[in-house]
């Protein structure tokens, strides 16, 4: 009887958590339903004059505003991609693995295992990256997210405001919707400034209007300044080939702690990203190349890497190092 009422509990607590996670994209999505009407309707609409302004604005307007709620909506509804099968334990595996009660058996029965997985990462002491909530060998780059409860690949971090882990999957469609915000909230605050001085002059009627247009001005630019400083650290990131945990954590290869390890040059990082296709950068559609299980190395030479026997180096601005794959 009391275990009933503890697993009725625990689920209770569950679907509550589940709940209240949607709490921060309901805030967005109300002040985001605000700004629409408040800039069409009560600006564009009341407030503007000129119909040549009113059309400019609007049509300006509508285009950001299509392309800033489609990248949210990927970033929201793209599920994070977890490892294959071949990652994980078998069953049998997974028994003999939790029989043993050596730790030093165990931790051989692991480097035994990952040497059939394209697998170049360690933990801190030397380790194989082993998840024992998943039971699992971690792909390179991959971390098990605590709010999912499940392994993500090339996980960057968890976003409330997205109620989603941000990884390979979806990444991309993130750095978007951090783009389009930027831009959503620059044109804002820059068409509305104008209007904002008017009605602190008097030089307007102050009508309704005045709130949505005076209080429209101070939201854009607090979202803009947080936003452009949380843009501006992902390029950077980008531009270093590098995850949120990467860049708080140095990642260990076979070889050593390597902080550059996955890093490629400019435009080889960006292209990790955002794929070697420039017309689709802009657009909210998967493009980042790869399967999310195995990166590009900068420590991997030809010699080390049969794969790239017949491949060009990679070109790196910062070095003159080759540049190998970590796996298939």
């Amino acid at each position: 009887m009391r275990r009933g009422w503890k697993m009725a509990l625990s689920g209770g607590l569950r679907c509550c958590r589940r709940v209240l996670s949607w709490v921060p994209v309901l805030v967005i999505v109300l002040v985001v339903l605000w700004s629409y009407y408040a800039y069409v309707f009560e600006l564009c609409l009341v407030t503007v004059l000129s119909p040549a302004e009113k059309v400019i604005y609007l049509i300006l307007y509508h285009a950001i505003f299509v392309f800033f709620t489609w990248t949210y909506w990927k970033s929201i509804f793209t599920l994070p991609q977890q490892p294959n099968q071949k990652f994980h334990l078998s069953y049998t595996d997974k028994e003999r693995y939790e029989n043993e009660e050596r730790p030093e058996v165990q931790k051989q029965m692991l480097v035994d295992m990952a040497k059939k997985l394209p697998v170049y990462t360690r933990t801190g002491s030397g380790a194989v990256r082993f998840c024992d909530r998943c039971h699992l060998i971690k792909p390179d780059r991959c971390h098990h997210c605590s709010v999912c409860a499940m392994c993500v690949l090339k996980m960057d971090h968890h976003c409330p405001w997205v109620n989603n882990c941000i990884g390979f999957s979806n990444y991309k469609f993130f750095l978007q919707f951090l783009a389009y915000s930027v831009l959503y909230c620059l044109y804002i605050a820059t068409t509305v400034f104008s209007y904002f001085i008017k009605y602190w002059r008097g030089e307007l009627p102050s009508v309704r209007s005045k709130f949505h247009v005076l209080f429209l001005l101070f939201v854009a630019c607090m979202f803009f300044v947080s936003l452009v400083i949380l843009f501006g650290y992902h390029c950077w990131l980008v531009s270093r080939n590098k995850t949120t945990l990467e860049a708080f954590c140095t990642p260990v290869f076979t070889s050593g702690p390597e902080k550059n390890g996955f890093n490629l040059g400019f435009i080889k990082n960006i292209q990790q990203v955002f794929g070697d296709k420039k017309k689709f950068w802009l657009i909210p559609i998967g493009s980042s190349p790869g399967d999310g299980h195995s990166f590009p190395m900068r420590s991997m030479n030809e010699s080390q890497n049969p794969l790239l026997a017949n491949e060009e180096p990679w070109e790196d601005n910062e070095d003159d190092n080759q540049v190998g794959l970590s796996g298939p």
